[in-house]
């Protein structure tokens, strides 16, 4: 079968000539090195993927991506507002809100807490809140029975079950005939949310209707803004802008970048640096050809020469070790991908494996905010990643082939 001249050459020079096997063994060295540097660094980005994703989920569970409220921080006619906000390219959803601050207390346990006034039936189109309940429901807020819902862990600081009634206290006073006193209103919990430790969620927010929570802070008809929810949360800024101006700059608007913002970047800027870092490893590997194709060049000579006689021009030559070591770089490249992705895949259940053969618990969610090791595979990585083997791979070939295209061929057969 008919095989170009340069193929068939270097796919031959792939194996070394029996009395020299080490140089066939050097060569399967970088391949496999190669192979174990693109897998470990597919592994370590997906884990990464994996952090990142579970960062938004829980950030954006709750933190709405743009937050629109009056200069008095508080809106009138909300529901015009929502119908022209919604008019806007990139956004997909709005819900109203009344926020404030209070003490929640019960059996003389005290504990301050962010209270959210929200209407169940908007909810959903801002916020993921309805599917992180870990007893109750969402649809229990009620207008007029004052129910409340608490995050897992101020339930637990509270000693608070399903069902249970809690005491809120607000900064606003009452008037009575026996002087000034603190509003206060009881609530029963009529929900309990777990959307994971690291950002504080579950042992500040709590959650009460729209109208219960403007009865309470005495706002009539008025709520406290409007949250915002967008197709794009990386264009949140833009559209930020873009409201800005649609709105005739009557409104005070924020986005998810202003408390946010500085620890998602940190986040994107760790994983640039490890794949930077690790990429190193990749290079170590792929220059690992150098010194077996220097020394297949040297075992060669003959061959080399010969091939010269025979009319082979030296960037034939060049080509043949080009090839090869490129040939090598690719399996191995080829090899890392694959041994890369089901690492990746299998990685949660072999780190959850590890911690229960051994009884240790390796990820901490106070730390970490999950307790296990998340994976997410992206496509962009495993090209880049690919991509950059090969071409160091590439690179390493240049010097040894460039070597073996200047044999002279009387000079390497003077003494066969």
């Amino acid at each position: 079968m008919f095989k170009p001249l340069t193929l068939y050459i270097a796919l031959r020079y792939t194996r070394a000539k029996q009395r020299k096997k080490f140089i066939s063994f050097i060569s399967l060295v970088s391949m496999i090195g190669i192979a174990l540097s693109v897998a470990v660094l597919i592994t370590v980005l997906s884990v990464m993927n994996g952090f990142d994703k579970e960062i938004r989920l829980r950030i954006f569970s709750l933190v709405p991506h743009i937050t629109i409220t009056g200069m008095d921080n508080t809106i009138d006619d909300w529901q015009n507002l929502s119908n022209k906000v919604k008019t806007i390219n990139g956004i997909s959803g709005t819900a109203p809100f009344v926020e404030g601050q209070g003490l929640i207390t019960q059996d003389n346990v005290v504990r301050p807490v962010l209270i959210q006034g929200i209407l169940p039936d908007e909810e959903h189109q801002v916020s993921a809140l309805s599917q992180h309940f870990v007893k109750g429901s969402l649809a229990q807020l009620k207008q007029g029975q004052f129910g409340i819902i608490l995050g897992v862990s101020l339930a637990n600081y509270l000693g608070a079950g399903l069902g249970d009634s809690v005491n809120v206290m607000v900064p606003q006073v009452t008037i009575t005939p026996i002087g000034v006193l603190p509003r206060f209103k009881q609530f029963k919990v009529v929900g309990i949310f777990d959307v994971g430790s690291g950002f504080g969620f579950n042992d500040t927010y709590a959650f009460i209707n729209l109208y219960d929570a403007q009865k309470l802070y005495l706002l009539h008809h008025k709520v406290s803004g409007l949250q915002v929810k967008i197709h794009d949360l990386f264009k949140a800024e833009s559209l930020s802008n873009l409201l800005m101006t649609q709105l005739h700059f009557q409104y005070q608007i924020g986005n998810w970048t202003d408390q946010y913002g500085p620890f998602y970047k940190a986040v994107t800027m760790e994983k640039t640096m490890m794949f930077l870092i690790l990429l190193l490893l990749v290079a170590i590997a792929a220059f690992n050809l150098v010194s077996g194709l220097v020394m297949l060049v040297n075992d060669k000579q003959s061959d080399i020469a010969i091939l010269r006689t025979f009319g082979a021009t030296p960037r034939l030559i060049m080509n043949i070790f080009v090839f090869q070591g490129f040939l090598i770089g690719f399996i191995g490249t080829f090899l890392g991908v694959a041994g890369g992705i089901l690492l990746s895949l299998n990685v949660t259940a072999i780190v959850s494996l590890i911690q229960r053969l051994f009884g240790v618990q390796l990820i901490n969610a106070n730390i970490y905010f999950v307790d296990y090791l998340p994976s997410q595979i992206q496509v962009m990585d495993i090209v880049h990643i690919s991509f950059a083997a090969l071409i160091l791979s590439l690179l390493a070939t240049i010097y040894p082939a460039w070597r073996a295209s200047r044999t002279q061929p009387a000079e390497a057969l003077r003494y066969e």
